[in-house]
């Protein structure tokens, strides 16, 4: 998920593999904001959908989530899920429609979108290239062709990641 259009190809590529229902992905939100802060569109930041089997309304909610960006509200309503991770525990599918109403977005195509899955190939697709590469937890950052297991630790992987995008941005000045 991007709420931009494609990355020039000169523009570093952060992938975030994330799961809506994973309060570890909710702590590195903060990290991902700062990095938002800090490049701005000199990196293009990608919500990658990971659900995991654990977390029984996380397919859902990425579904929820591509829904969100296609009405053009994609990262605030990430970032309003990822905030109440609780409350999507307690109520599925109702809060990721609340959330939307919330927000300001069409709240009945968002449930009629969790019933027709018109996002699940997308969510498929995303879960399956994270296996292939090698993610197995939520939050993995991917930059560079560096991946970094931020499920284990988020320590120093905002450092981390930094470092690796001011090396591809200098690179790509030179």
């Amino acid at each position: 998920m991007s709420d931009s259009s494609p990355a020039p190809a000169d523009i570093p590529v952060l992938d975030v593999w994330c799961e809506l229902q994973c309060p570890d992905c909710r702590t590195a939100l903060d990290d991902v904001r700062a990095l938002r802060a800090r490049y701005g569109d000199r990196l293009e930041l990608r919500l990658r959908h990971f659900p995991l089997e654990k977390h029984k309304h996380s397919f859902a909610a990425a579904q929820a989530a591509e829904e969100a960006l296609a009405q053009g509200r994609g990262w605030p309503y990430v970032e309003a899920v990822l905030g109440r991770v609780e409350e999507l525990d307690r109520q599925g599918e109702p809060f990721l429609v609340e959330v939307a109403r919330e927000l300001g977005l069409d709240a009945e195509e968002f449930d009629t979108a969790l019933i027709d899955g018109r996002h699940i190939l997308i969510v498929d697709a995303d879960q399956a290239e994270g296996k292939a590469i090698g993610v197995t937890g939520t939050p993995t950052y991917v930059i560079g062709g560096e991946r970094l297991d931020g499920g284990k630790s988020q320590e120093g992987l905002r450092e981390r990641v930094e470092e690796i995008a001011d090396r591809l941005l200098a690179e790509r000045d030179v």
